[in-house]
């Protein structure tokens, strides 16, 4: 009997040693190894010991408890490991936007100091295959809004191998956010958050990723020096190589560029986006290339209203493969709604064209008469559109290798021009009617539309001088 007591009283002064030893139910917690709250003390290597441990343990949960957690340095959630913090679903700060509003002091907070300076050292949190990342607010103490730039940081969190995730976070202020590139079957699900420099980075994906619930707004700061700065340097969504890729609900306000898709060494973008915004971008959506098999972009809204040429869509000369844009709106007040150049095909389907031409800025863009729609080249496809402003509705330059502009309303007369010498189809387009009982019924009429020709009415009606 005393032999048995000895034994057990040996092994649980081992146990209260060494946490690891403990037995979990798959679960561990951070306070355990270690770590303390309050933003004071390095907890870097107390939560490097709990993921390991739970790893050891053929994988688990390595909880959080609420508060303010310090990082000298970087995370690596081992394969089968879940970080998790106390937050269910992302939380969302309104931060110096908001002077009275809620701190990032609740919750799980983790706050990184490590690698101020560079972009290019190791991310804070790199997550490994089935590893998760879930339930916290990223906070960068260190970075000032009042700078005249931003700190340079390196990604906020890193996804390798297969199927890591990224659940419940709020990004709230890092210099770039998420890098998901050379993973397969990533999900990335209810983010919030302002990254100052890029939000989300895709590339060598070649399977199916999934982006779903992603909000990049002004939650840390607007109106400051470094706020200016990323609406003349900021990117929301970058996407290189990936394949079949469904992003759906996601968001950015405040970027020089909402979205852009580019090709790298491992190609360039097809994938499935619907339900998707930009806001005050100074250029909404930006193609330098697609794959041929296409960007396919459903119930997209897109404001451009900033900058030296605000414009929602830019094709660049380089791009050669597919874009297509069905029941999107696109609004301002902005210089044009789309720029389309290169040897690809892009079209527009029952999409809702309004505000442009409201010479804004400084740059092409801002000359007068320019059109909604200014293609230069490619194949283009028109169809089943809105055109709201009694204004220029498409410019067919000279590069245009194809064009079909059909079937859609025109506010006013039909004012398409057609430079291009490849060849065009343009019929079927419904122009305004310019009768006097029209136009009476218009007076009473309500909406944003009668409103137009309203305005369009008064001004005619005043006397020249």
């Amino acid at each position: 009997m005393w032999h048995c007591a000895l034994a057990l009283g040996v092994l649980l002064l081992t146990a209260s040693a060494d946490p690891s030893a403990l037995p979990k139910d798959g679960v561990w917690s951070v306070v355990d190894f270690g770590a303390a709250a309050g933003g004071e003390k390095d907890c870097t290597e107390a939560f490097q010991k709990a993921l390991d441990a739970a790893h050891a343990a053929n994988g688990g949960r390595v909880v959080v408890p609420a508060g303010r957690y310090r990082f000298d340095g970087t995370l690596t959630v081992p394969p089968n490991v879940a970080l998790a913090g106390t937050f269910a679903y992302s939380p969302a700060h309104a931060g110096i936007r908001d002077e009275g509003g809620e701190k990032p002091v609740y919750g799980s907070v983790l706050e990184p100091y490590a690698g101020a300076g560079s972009e290019d050292g190791a991310p804070f949190v790199t997550l490994q295959a089935n590893a998760t990342l879930q339930g916290f607010c990223i906070h960068y103490p260190a970075q000032n809004p009042k700078a005249d730039a931003p700190t340079p940081y390196p990604w906020a969190v890193r996804m390798r191998g297969n199927n890591p995730a990224v659940l419940d976070v709020e990004l709230l202020n890092p210099y770039n956010g998420i890098d998901a590139s050379e993973n397969q079957r990533a999900l990335i699900r209810n983010i919030h958050g302002q990254p100052i420099h890029t939000g989300l980075y895709v590339d060598t994906i070649y399977d199916i990723g999934r982006i779903e619930n992603v909000h990049w707004n002004p939650w840390w700061t607007i109106n400051t020096p470094v706020y200016q700065w990323q609406l003349e340097h900021g990117v929301g969504f970058v996407f290189g190589r990936t394949d079949w890729h469904y992003v759906i609900n996601t968001f950015c306000f405040g970027y020089n560029v909402g979205y852009k898709f580019i090709e790298t060494k491992a190609g360039a973008t097809n994938g499935n986006f619907l339900g998707i915004g930009a806001d005050d971008c100074y250029t909404s959506v930006l193609f330098e290339q697609s794959a041929p098999m296409g960007i396919l972009i459903t119930n997209g809204e897109f404001v451009s209203f900033h900058g030296p040429d605000p414009t929602m869509i830019r094709v660049t000369a380089s791009h050669s493969g597919t874009v297509r844009f069905s029941n999107c709106a696109f609004w301002g007040p902005c210089n044009r709604n789309a720029v389309v150049d290169g040897h690809g095909t892009v079209g527009f389907s029952d999409c809702s064209f309004m505000q442009w031409g409201r010479k804004v800025g400084s740059g092409e863009g801002s000359a007068p008469d320019v059109p909604s729609i200014d293609a230069r080249g490619g194949s283009i496809l028109v169809r089943g559109c809105e055109f709201m402003e009694d204004k220029p509705q498409i410019r067919l330059g000279r590069g245009v290798e194809r064009a079909i502009i059909t079937d859609n309303l025109l506010a006013g007369k039909q004012r398409i021009s057609k430079k291009l010498k490849g060849k065009a189809v343009v019929k079927h387009n419904v122009t305004t009617p310019n009768t006097q009982s029209w136009r009476r019924e218009m007076q009473h009429t309500p909406g944003y539309r009668a409103s137009l020709f309203k305005n369009r009415d008064t001004k005619k009606a005043k006397p020249a001088g």
